[in-house]
Order: C-alpha cells, then structure tokens, then sequence
C-alpha cells in the first residue's frame, strides 16, 4: 500500500486476459463482487494512469491497476467543451483536460452500453454541435438559448444517430487546448495532408523541471525504448522523425514556463523530447524515468500533466483561407502556475502533497 492509501497491482501473464472485476476481486478477496463494482462505478480504478469505469475491460500483460483510496473528480461533460469554430466542413473546439480523444483501436468494437460509461471527445461533439447549432438558431430568432440540459430533457422520441466528427489529430487525455475535427470526409482528407506537410501551426505551453534554453530538438521516436515506453532511437532508419522548438517563458522558482511549437506531431513527442532533454513535464508519471533507471520525483504539486494546447493555425480545407485561433490557459494550469510564482518569490518549495509521489504505473 502506498503513502497515500493506494493500492497498486501489476498485471502478470497469469492474469492477462481476465476482466478488471475478476482480476480485481482476485487480488482482493475479502471483496465481494458487488463491493468490486462499486469500487469501480465510484471512479476508483485506474489502468496505466487512466480512469476505467468498465469492469469488463480485458487486461494485458503490463497492465498496472490503481486502487485509489478516494473517488476521482467527475468526467468532463458536454457544456465543459466550448465551441470556437464551426461550419460545415470542420469544427475547433477547446479539450478540457481528462477527455479522451478518440477511442484507441481494441476498443472500436465496444457496444453502446460499454462507450457510454465512459465517452470521448470524437464521440460526444456530435451532440455539442446539435446544441450549438439549435442555440445559433434560437439566437438568431431572438429567442433565449436553451441550457444544454433543458435541451437534454425537451427531446422527443428515441435518440437520432447524429453525423460523426473525423478526428485528424490527439491530445493526451491529461492535456487541454485547442482540436480541430473534420466533418466530412474531403476536409478530412485535407486536414490530413497539412498534418503530413508539417503545415498546422501548433504551440503549447508546459510547466517543467528545471530551466532549458531555447533549441530545437530533433530525434526518431520508436513506439518501444527498450522498456515498453516510447522514447528515442539512435538506429539508423528506424522511427520517426520529430522536431520540436522549446522557447523558455519564465523561471518558476525550479520550475520554468516554456512553449514548445511543433514541426512534427508523433505520439508524446514533447512529453519524450523534454524528459529525454532532462526537463520532464510536471505532472507527467511516465516519462518520468529515464531509461533502465529510477523515476525521477516529482515535487512540483501539478493538478494533471502541465501541458496546453494553446495555438492552432490552419488552412480551412474549402475556401483556402488561413484560419487562427488562440486559447488561454485553464484555471487549474493557472493557479498552478501563479503558486510556482508566489513560491519563487519567497523561495519556498511547493507543498508537497501525495499525488506528488511519482511511481512506475504505465
């Protein structure tokens, strides 16, 4: 048992392939099966950092199980996602933080049932945009907008299956900022041939150990390190190339505030390029360790990974206009930040809490 009350399981050979909830009351057997799903359904239960609200999720080898001693906060919901451009062709909107963005490939054959416990972004902007547009229309007649759940609540009939959104880019589930979605499939195709240009202006800001000078860092990201973690590779022909440049903004006391503007966008590109640089994210509890070494601490007290998608600019795939829009950093990141300000100030340390404890759980 950890510090903080936690328990944590790491999923053998033995166990892969069984269900959260069989897996769970095997590692705890004064529970009974009815305590278990309560355990879950109360968001208790974490697989690799991630809340799982499905007991018949299958496991893997690898997989490590979090048993919190306490329920985790609410799930973003439809009104915690603002709109910020929308036509036919494509939609930009603001990602809170703790939304996944898409659906990873072993769970496209989910039923309903199972998708509803816990939706994603891709899944839940179809009924944003039909609130949106609804709220457009009364506007325009001069009529109050509905509340998104009075609009919930006056519809009629069985749920219509509304046009889907085509993701064309991920945030990480603990990372806010600005999306863009495609709404049919020729503005996806061309969303898609920006991204591969290298085209779309992206830049986040992100809160990090210690206090790295403006470069540019550029490697090959393989999908394994050589530990079950993605990181960089020094084997010709191998990987993918990535370029990131770091600005610094402002030293926070240990800490510093940087942007960091993408050339490529690969998978945890700035999350790996910062800690390999040996400026790990605040918040961050996988590419906290280097590799075939101990996990470093992390101290900083973050709320969720410090990391915010705070720029995007783009080309709109119809009518050949650039498009730009900007976002400003979310409360939790701000007070964040203002307290590493405050504590470099009087040179104190932030307070150290037990989610500071940073341990191998990915």
């Amino acid at each position: 048992m950890k510090r903080d009350g936690s328990q944590v399981f790491h999923v053998s050979a033995a166990h892969a392939g069984r269900t959260l909830a069989a897996s769970l009351r095997g590692w705890q057997p004064q529970l009974s099966w009815s305590k278990v799903r309560r355990e879950i359904e109360s968001r208790r239960v974490q697989i690799n950092g991630n809340l799982c609200l499905d007991e018949q999720r299958r496991l893997r080898e690898g997989d490590v199980v979090k048993l919190l001693s306490h329920s985790l906060a609410p799930m973003p919901e439809l009104s915690d996602v603002k709109v910020r451009y929308l036509d036919a062709h494509i939609v930009i909107v603001e990602k809170p933080a703790g939304l996944t963005t898409m659906r990873h490939f072993e769970e496209r054959n989910w039923s309903d049932r199972r998708r509803q416990k816990q939706l994603t972004l891709q899944e839940m902007l179809p009924r944003i945009i039909e609130d949106y547009e609804e709220s457009r229309r009364r506007q325009r007649a001069g009529r109050h907008p509905k509340r998104r759940d009075e609009a919930r609540t006056n519809k009629q009939g069985p749920a219509r299956r509304l046009p889907p959104v085509r993701a064309v880019h991920r945030l990480d589930r603990d990372t806010s900022g600005l999306m863009v979605f495609a709404r049919t499939v020729p503005a996806e195709r061309h969303l898609v041939q920006q991204f591969r240009k290298h085209t779309i202006k992206r830049s986040y800001l992100a809160v990090v150990h210690g206090h790295p000078e403006a470069q540019t860092i550029r490697s090959s990201l393989v999908r394994d390190r050589g530990d079950g973690r993605r990181g960089s590779t020094s084997l010709p022909e191998a990987g993918q190339h990535a370029v990131t440049h770091i600005r610094p903004i402002e030293r926070l006391g240990e800490y510093s505030l940087i942007e960091c503007r993408l050339e490529t966008g690969r998978t945890h590109q700035i999350r790996i390029h910062l800690s390999e640089l040996g400026h790990f994210l605040c918040g961050d509890k996988v590419y906290c360790q280097p590799l075939f070494q101990k996990p470093r601490v992390d101290k900083s007290g973050a709320p969720r990974l410090a990391l915010h998608s705070k720029e995007i600019g783009l080309v709109h795939p119809l009518t050949g206009e650039p498009i730009h829009f900007a976002m400003d950093v979310p409360e939790d990141l701000r007070s964040f930040i203002d307290r590493l300000r405050a504590n470099s100030k009087t040179g104190r340390s932030p307070p150290a809490t037990p989610s500071d404890e940073t341990s191998i759980e990915h």
